[in-house]
């Protein structure tokens, strides 16, 4: 049941919360640019609290819940500065990142978020099958 239930939860409190977020912000929810705010903008006080939501909600589901995927091997640290600084040049490259596109682009039935989000998938199955 968890292996349906949860999904189902997860992807009604992402509707959910991006709603919410444009209706009392009158803003699209990305968190690409959430995070650009919060790094570069004078106006930090609710991407901290986005952000900083992110990240204890993500640990406290990881801590009330029983796991039940194995958490990936190690990987270099190196290797993941690289990755990481390669989303990010990503994400500004395609301006804006996998959620804010494929959740709100595509509601919005925006043909460039549809397009970048089919870009993103293709090149996440390609990648997978190809290390795999």
């Amino acid at each position: 049941m968890d292996m349906i239930f949860n999904p189902l939860v997860g992807g009604l409190l992402i509707g959910i919360t991006t709603v919410i977020y444009l209706l009392s912000l009158g803003k699209v929810i990305g968190i690409s640019g959430i995070l650009s705010q919060l790094l570069f903008s004078k106006e930090r006080f609710l991407p901290f609290l986005f952000i900083a939501g992110l990240i204890i909600g993500g640990s406290a589901y990881g801590v009330f819940t029983e796991q039940t995927v194995a958490f990936p091997e190690t990987r270099s640290p190196l290797i993941l500065i690289i990755s990481g600084l390669l989303v990010g040049y990503g994400t500004r490259l395609g301006s804006g990142c996998t959620s804010g596109h494929g959740v709100c682009g595509i509601s919005r039935l925006s043909p460039r978020s549809v397009v970048a989000t089919l870009v993103f998938m293709t090149t996440a199955i390609i990648t997978v099958s190809i290390l795999n």
